[in-house]
């Protein structure tokens, strides 16, 4: 009975140091967020390498939840109350090619148990060993897979009690899940959500972006945000402002290599309105946002067409500023709302080149946003989603609710 009573905390595990400017990073950190501000006791545990990693009193005691640095909440837009738990991954983890050595073994195999577990109610992560790991150990848990894979899931922990519920994104996902051997009555479709705080109108942020970017205040201004990658439509982007040399592109995210190659590529195709900021903290992205006048989503068609998820999406809903997209499998259900200003076919930039003059013309910058995406996102809140999930948990099993 003691034992009960010290088991209050909603663990959600990333096998990856933070920050990093990788999208399934932001979902996981958004998630945990939520949950937090819905007012349950929510732990971000991850690992931490480097001087932190080889004090001795952080090896005696791994396991310690504290407040959230503050770079993590200027890099991911998070609140107060979440709380953080770094685990210490000293040389030689990771250093060599071994799973006696990998970092999500010892979180698995050492930490979770010996550490995690006292006061854990709750597991919820993308890593699957860290959830069969807690499965194992008795404790309950939420699985989220976001991507197509081949390989079978075990029986023994899917159809265990203790796995609660396994969340994806995309339908085309949740059948391949199902393919795999993930009963169909544990897996569940939800969209990812949009972080409140682009929500709030941040105007003289705003215009000094504005100001920044643009060579007049006549001047239009498209903005992308995402992953600096082909099949998201970078290189579509680039031919459409070459197309468009009146009017400023602007490209937030990607890692720094990346922006180095679109940098070059520009030069040498010699596109000389368009620029990539490399990643910007999500406390800066939502004014960004707002300063554009035209929101770009150019994703190319392919396979990664079928199971995108659109978490950029929704922050672009959140600002209020008209969006163009193309026509992909995984934004369908968005066809019939008003939150996208016009979709035009994918590959193709002289269509999404129309499209954009199209909604330059017909929609006017408002400082205020426009009130169609602004309404239609709030239902995609990650508030929202958190509470989607924990209602197909087990009343018993639910983490402390502190607030």
């Amino acid at each position: 009975m003691k034992n009960n009573t010290l088991k209050k905390h909603y663990i959600f595990f990333i096998g990856e140091e933070l920050p990093q400017p990788e999208a399934h990073l932001v979902q996981s950190t958004n998630a945990a967020n939520a949950a937090a501000n819905l007012g349950y006791s929510t732990v971000l545990v991850y690992p931490e390498k480097g001087a932190k990693a080889n004090n001795p009193i952080n090896l005696l005691r791994p396991f310690k939840p504290i407040k959230t640095p503050t770079e993590l909440i200027e890099y991911y837009n998070l609140h107060d109350k979440l709380k953080v738990a770094p685990l210490p991954m000293p040389w030689p983890i990771d250093h060599f090619a071994s799973k006696f050595t990998d970092s999500n073994t010892i979180a698995s195999k050492y930490y979770l148990p010996f550490h995690i577990l006292p006061t854990t109610k709750l597991v919820h992560s993308r890593n699957w060993n860290f959830v069969k790991a807690a499965i194992k150990n008795g404790i309950p848990a939420i699985y989220e897979h976001h991507h197509h894979e081949e390989k079978p899931f075990e029986q023994e922990i899917v159809t265990n009690p203790l796995l609660q519920i396994a969340v994806t994104v995309v339908e085309t996902i949740r059948e391949s899940m199902i393919k795999n051997g993930m009963p169909p009555e544990k897996v569940i479709k939800l969209h990812n959500g949009f972080n409140r705080l682009f929500m709030q109108r941040q105007p003289e942020k705003a215009a000094e972006w504005r100001q920044k970017l643009l060579r007049d205040e006549n001047q239009k201004l498209v903005v992308y945000a995402g992953a600096l990658q082909q099949f998201k439509g970078i290189d579509v982007l680039i031919d459409v402002a070459n197309e468009m040399p009146n009017v400023q592109f602007a490209c937030a995210g990607g890692k720094p290599a990346e922006v180095e190659y679109y940098q070059q590529l520009v030069k040498e195709k010699q596109v000389n309105n368009i620029q990539f900021l490399g990643y910007v903290l999500h406390n800066e992205l939502a004014s960004l946002l707002q300063a554009a006048d035209v929101l770009a989503h150019p994703h190319c068609s392919g396979k990664a067409a079928t199971f995108t998820s659109p978490l950029k999406l929704f922050d672009y809903f959140a600002s209020g500023t008209p969006i163009v997209s193309t026509e992909i499998p995984s934004l369908v259900e968005f066809q019939d709302t008003k939150a996208i200003a016009a979709w035009c076919e994918p590959d193709n930039p002289s269509k999404f080149a129309d499209s954009l003059k199209q909604v330059l013309e017909t929609h006017p910058r408002r400082i205020e946003g426009y009130p169609d995406s602004i309404e239609f996102v709030k239902q995609f809140s990650w508030e929202n989603r958190a509470a989607k999930i924990l209602s197909y948990v087990d009343e018993s099993l639910l983490p402390l609710f502190i607030a």
